[in-house]
């Protein structure tokens, strides 16, 4: 694993991708930054952190997806490759919310956002970003936040975190393939408020009851319905209200 450390950028992963079509990067580089002014999450939504205390820092990944149709795949391993290092360093109550937000008890502590590119030559090449907050404390007007600090009253080392969790994905993504179901069945069991009727919210405005199932072969959430159906929802078609 090549680390690439910065003091400050905008985007560790708009700095990440430059540098790859630039010249040819290792598999695996990770780019890490104590500072992010213009971090990114899911949907253009805006990622922001506190100066040198949170974990930020993008990977790439190559030709690990072969097709267009497997890359939720990949948001699989990642997600689980995260929640597998968190789970080392006894973080308690752990869950993906929906499609990867990494989350303890009802309190947000990660976001991951995976940007992939199809190189001239038909493979895949993808960036994937995470933010962890791991030693932040104050999260003002942000009630849904918390940090590993927080949760657990004590102080992390975000490199010892960084290197766990490059290393739990550099060994998911050999099997990628011949363990793909076993991957999204695990993904399913850690997902947030499975199986738990819930209020939602769909992009009309309009709130509903359902139940989480589990997702679909390209990512989608599935919901049971109140009338017995199961209805599949894509990013920002549907919000969980909790």
């Amino acid at each position: 694993m090549k680390l690439v450390k910065l003091d400050a950028i905008d985007s560790t992963n708009e700095f990440l991708k430059v540098l790859s079509i630039q010249k040819d990067v290792d598999n695996f580089t990770v780019v890490s930054a104590e500072n992010q002014t213009h971090g990114k999450g899911q949907m253009g939504s805006v990622w922001s952190t506190e100066s040198g205390k949170n974990l930020i820092m993008s990977i790439l990944v190559k030709e690990c997806v072969m097709e267009i149709s497997q890359l939720f795949q990949l948001n699989i391993v990642v997600s689980l490759s995260v929640i597998e290092t968190l789970k080392e360093w006894n973080i308690p109550n752990l869950s993906i919310k929906w499609p990867n937000d990494i989350m303890s008890d009802a309190k947000k502590i990660g976001g991951i956002l995976i940007e992939n590119t199809i190189k001239s030559d038909g493979t895949i090449q993808s960036i994937v970003g995470l933010g962890l907050n791991v030693n932040q404390t104050n999260f003002e007007n942000l009630p849904k936040a918390s940090s590993l600090a927080l949760i657990c009253d004590a102080y992390f080392d975000k490199e010892l975190i960084l290197v766990s969790i490059v290393e739990n994905l550099e060994r998911k993504t050999k099997y990628l393939n011949t363990n793909a179901v076993a991957f999204k069945k695990s993904y399913e069991n850690w997902l947030f408020k499975k199986g738990i009727p819930m209020p939602f919210e769909n992009q009309d405005g309009i709130r509903f009851m359902g139940i989480i199932q589990g997702t679909n072969a390209v990512g989608k959430l599935e919901i049971l319905l109140e009338n017995d159906t199961i209805v599949d929802f894509d990013i920002k078609e549907v919000q969980m209200l909790y």
